[in-house]
């Protein structure tokens, strides 16, 4: 395992600003009242393309606590070949994963399908949601931040 360059503390203490701009960020999508769980499996795999470990980590442990099916976290890796996810599940995957794979560009087809599940506001607040998490994911890949240890009383409920 690689060591980290340096910690996500770090971050908070290096640049306060900057964090307190990408927390913000990550944030509107919530308070517009976009599904929690919907969110942390966008983040989540974001963070999987990313390879941020930090982000993977913290967005599975979150996601849990927040009431997101185990196997739902399991298999969001290869969301397209699960059919426990729903169609604005299965839309929110496919635009996550367009726009951090940005090069690639955002396709007619899932962009079509992006705005048959998610109004005008909502797709807005869904791309800043994913903008964010791609900037988390910079800084915790880049510093190769620690991932967080599971909460021992959930280690013994996961054994």
């Amino acid at each position: 395992m690689p060591d980290a360059r340096s910690e996500y503390e770090d971050f908070k203490r290096l640049a306060p600003d900057a964090y307190d701009l990408v927390l913000a960020l990550g944030q509107l999508a919530a308070k517009a009242g976009l599904d929690k769980q919907l969110l942390e499996l966008v983040k989540l795999r974001a963070s999987q393309i990313n390879g941020c470990a930090f982000c993977v980590q913290h967005h599975v442990l979150l996601s849990e606590r927040i009431g997101v099916s185990a196997d739902k976290l399991h298999l969001v890796a290869v969301w397209r070949e699960a059919p426990i996810f729903s169609a604005r599940e299965r839309a929110a995957l496919a635009w996550a994963e367009a726009l951090t794979l940005l090069p690639n560009g955002v396709s007619e087809e899932i962009y079509a399908e992006a705005a048959r599940e998610f109004s005008e506001t909502e797709l807005t607040y869904l791309t800043s949601a994913v903008a964010s998490i791609n900037v988390w994911n910079r800084f915790g890949a880049a510093f190769r931040w620690t991932p967080a240890k599971r909460p021992a009383a959930a280690n013994v409920a996961a054994s």
